[in-house]
């Protein structure tokens, strides 16, 4: 039986507030050099996307985007235990952006992006991700500017809008 749409949004409305309430709770339990892959998964589920390191670990992203702010990127070592875990989506993340980097270097940055636009006038796909925000009554934006002929990033911006 399918749901009515409305009844399936509000569902998907009501689980995404649920999101950073389980990570109030699973995150602390979450400890470098102490906690396994195993424990990982069952605490936060599957990853959105596992980004595979040079020297074979891995380095598991769950990003909260469209409707949170945060994305956790928890990196393992050869023994599947937990080495760091980062939230990603800060002012210090934002500078480590340089022009030229690839799409695959941006989403290693900063996990899945709210949002993907392509502006033809302009030669830009813009990436976006709902940051937290310095006022409580705006949206805050972090976007990373491609460029559609070579594919590799221009710039990045903010964008701040009234909250509706």
């Amino acid at each position: 039986m399918k749901l009515p749409a409305w009844i399936a949004a509000a569902l998907s409305a009501f689980a995404a507030t649920l999101l950073p309430a389980c990570d109030i709770v699973n995150l602390p339990e979450i400890k470098p050099g102490i906690t396994t892959q195993a424990e990982v998964r069952s605490r936060m589920g599957e990853p959105g996307f596992i980004h595979w390191n040079d020297d074979g670990t891995a380095t598991w992203e769950y990003s909260r985007q469209p409707a949170g702010v945060h994305c956790y990127m928890i990196s393992f070592d050869r023994q599947e235990i937990v080495s760091r875990l980062d939230q990603v989506l800060n002012e210090a993340s934002y500078g480590l952006l340089r022009p030229g980097m690839s799409k695959d270097e941006v989403r290693r940055l900063y996990g899945q992006p709210a949002r993907k636009r392509v502006f033809a006038n302009l030669r830009e796909e813009i990436w976006e991700w709902h940051i937290e925000g310095e006022m409580p009554f705006d949206e805050t934006y972090f976007m990373v500017h491609f460029d559609t002929g070579h594919g590799a990033v221009k710039k990045s911006s903010k964008r701040i809008e009234p909250k509706a």
